[in-house]
């Protein structure tokens, strides 16, 4: 029972690694340009009710993307990750530490200006540097990837996402319990609200791991982009779980820094 309960965590820490504008999950076909930098600093923190069983967490995760090409961007991931079970108040478990380090090559292969149309491939890799005994990582290394169509507009920009991720997982009770094959869809919106603020609505399901379980983790999520500066962003938003697999609520706030 225990081992289920904590299947939130997990996904919440080694899902899909999209990485992302955030607040959105939904990436976009944007890459830096060659030889720019972009360092994100994340955090998401949640809060999910399941009658006699509460969990709280979250997470710090750390991205940084290098321009190799004009439409090429390399990406490194790392999060640090924690959580808290209580069984009728009382604390059943406590873990904190880092996450699955994951990288991720964003090509962007098919352009249409005159459209505003673009299509990009993400493979990516999650190497098992997460503590897989305390549910805060696979425990071995995971591959998979995402196609990604954004299309820019006057008012502001769509994209999709279909991804799929193959997990291996370390322990043996996890293969038992665990699906390996995980499915991701999603869809974002931006609108420009002002020169320097968009607004972002975000919406997605993806497979749930748990063998047996009929209920797919699903989302939406509302928030807002500031740029300070044209290489500076701040951000905030919520997710709210749509369905009884996903967190009930998640607060998501995050910087952005190019250079």
């Amino acid at each position: 029972m225990l081992r289920t309960i904590l299947l939130a965590s997990m996904l919440m820490l080694v899902s899909l690694p999209l990485h992302a504008a955030h607040p959105l999950i939904t990436d976009d076909t944007g890459t830096q340009g060659t030889g720019r930098f972009e360092l994100e600093i994340s955090g998401e923190f949640s809060d999910d009710d399941e009658g006699a069983f509460e969990e709280t967490g979250g997470e710090i995760i750390a991205v940084l993307s290098y321009g190799v090409a004009e439409n090429i961007d390399l990406v490194l991931g790392l999060p640090y990750g924690w959580y808290t079970v209580k069984e009728n108040g009382l604390t059943v478990a406590d873990e904190d530490g880092v996450g699955d380090l994951s990288f991720e090559i964003k090509w962007r292969f098919f352009e249409y200006e005159d459209r505003g149309l673009s299509i990009a491939l993400k493979p990516a890799v999650a190497f098992p540097t997460g503590d897989n005994e305390k549910r805060l990582g696979n425990g071995e290394v995971s591959g998979g990837g995402a196609l990604i169509v954004s299309k820019e507009g006057v008012l502001g920009k769509l994209h999709l996402n279909l991804g799929y991720m193959r997990n291996a997982y370390g322990l043996e009770q996890d293969d038992v319990l665990f699906r390996k094959d995980i499915w991701h869809a999603s869809f974002a919106g931006e609108i420009n609200v002002t020169a320097t603020m968009v607004g972002v609505c975000n919406v997605g399901v993806e497979t749930n791991p748990e063998k047996g379980a009929e209920d797919n983790p699903a989302f939406i999520i509302g928030g807002l982009i500031y740029s300070v500066t044209n290489d500076f962003d701040i951000d905030a938003g919520v997710k709210w779980g749509l369905s009884d697999a996903e967190a009930d609520t998640t607060w998501l706030t995050g910087v952005a820094l190019r250079f």
